[in-house]
């Protein structure tokens, strides 16, 4: 499978005669919306079998091979090249079909109001052959230890379907917010907590739940170890059932990291006592700060790195936003950026025609625009280039796989290099 970034002047025609498919296969990969009218620096995922290569300064057959497990000689002979031949810059060499690796696949899917959107249920559906794990988020704890129930339409439909296990995330939330005193009640009232861990088990066996995942957020630093504990004992509860335990983690870099959002969590205690943890890599640029990348690879990263030196890398799960967000400029603290999908970031970029850059550093895409009122807007979202470039570190790092926050903004590439670069474990 190829990306290929529009240049000026390109269609979707020319670009699939280039790549010796049609223009209606790239059109149904991309879910293109305007196939005639294409943006400058646009990502495609072009849908063939193996990549090309171009040729850039300094490369040689022996680098090119080592950058896709190759060698130099089976690159040569699959090219038709001389092995000993010096490059010339620009010039296209097909790869193969690289190895795929084993791993898994949650994404959180919140459903919200009186019901289910059609949107939301579809978003499930399409995801689900590509998913190990589907996350219903979320049962939110009571302060008598009771749950308070989301939304389930037809989503253990949806997952038994598709062999996707799914998941009951129980979170702290209350009336929207995560509240560090309904944890505190939940970890040190032991009459509440066994009441609550009760009640989990029953609505779970309900439901048919394989895995109880924890998202609790915002808590007193000095409930970091009554969280430690409560883990423990929800996993040996849980586990005589058969059923997984797992956690959402802030992204931290060091153990002594201070703050409300960061210093409950101990990454090797707690990461030992469940199954597997998702670290939440994502929110440098969120919708109430200064407009920037929303998972940019250096950060992302540094926390990843820490927490495999903390937990081992199989347990652990890399976060990824599904979204991306249209800032209005100059920032002003106290606004609000708009989420958007990547689908609606390209349409933005079409109706006010201007180009879609790369940030190599962040690696993820962003533009600038001025709307009809004379507002500038900075957008940052996800694309195919920017995905592949966590696939890779996912790879690098050999995670156990990758969670998504959250379903219902479409991204299509997402999914179909998925395919391309993995073969998704299946739980159900």
């Amino acid at each position: 499978m190829q990306i290929h970034v529009v240049s000026a002047g390109q269609t979707v025609y020319s670009i699939a005669q280039a790549y010796n498919t049609t223009a209606q296969q790239i059109i149904s990969a991309n879910q293109l919306r305007a196939p005639n009218d294409l943006v400058v620096g646009q990502a495609l995922v072009i849908p063939i079998v193996g990549r090309f290569y171009y040729v850039q300064s300094g490369d040689s057959l022996w680098s090119i091979g080592r950058k896709y497990g190759i060698s130099p000689q089976e690159l040569a002979r699959i090219n038709n090249i001389s092995v000993d031949s010096p490059l010339t810059v620009g010039l296209r060499l097909y790869i193969p079909p690289l190895p795929k690796k084993n791993a898994e696949f949650l994404a959180y899917v919140e459903p919200q109001g009186a019901s289910v959107s059609p949107t939301l249920e579809r978003s499930a559906r399409e995801a689900a052959p590509h998913l190990t794990y589907l996350a219903i988020f979320s049962f939110q704890a009571q302060r008598d230890g009771s749950l308070r129930e989301p939304l389930l339409n037809n989503f253990a439909t949806i997952a038994s379907s598709q062999r996707t296990g799914l998941v009951m995330v129980i979170s702290n939330q209350e009336s929207g917010e995560f509240s560090a005193d309904l944890a505190r009640i939940i970890l040190n009232d032991m009459m509440v907590q066994d009441a609550f861990l009760k009640n989990i088990e029953e609505t779970a066996r309900k439901y048919g739940f394989s895995d109880i995942h924890f998202d609790f957020e915002h808590m007193r630093p000095e409930d970091r170890d009554a969280y430690t504990a409560f883990l423990k004992k929800a996993k040996t509860r849980f586990s005589k059932q058969g059923w997984l335990v797992s956690i959402a983690l802030a992204p931290k870099t060091s153990a002594t990291q201070k703050g409300t959002w960061f210093a409950a969590f101990d990454y090797k205690a707690q990461g030992a006592a469940v199954d597997f943890v998702l670290i939440m890599t994502y929110e440098w640029g969120y919708s109430g700060g200064p407009a920037q990348a929303v998972s940019p690879i250096g950060p992302v990263r540094k926390v990843l790195n820490y927490a495999i030196s903390e937990i081992p890398a199989n347990k652990v799960m890399m976060g990824q936003n599904l979204y991306g967000y249209d800032w209005t400029l100059p920032f002003r603290p106290g606004t609000i950026a708009r989420a958007i999908s990547p689908q609606t970031a390209i349409d933005l970029a079409r109706q006010f025609k201007v180009p879609i850059q790369y940030d190599t550093v962040a690696q993820a895409p962003f533009f600038r625009y001025r709307d009809e009122s004379g507002n500038e807007h900075e957008v940052w979202f996800e694309d195919a280039r920017s995905i592949q470039a966590k696939f890779d570190l996912l790879k690098e790092l050999n995670l156990r796989g990758m969670g998504y926050w959250k379903l219902g903004l479409s991204f299509p590439q997402n999914w179909l290099l998925i395919q391309e670069n993995f073969n998704v474990e299946k739980k159900g």
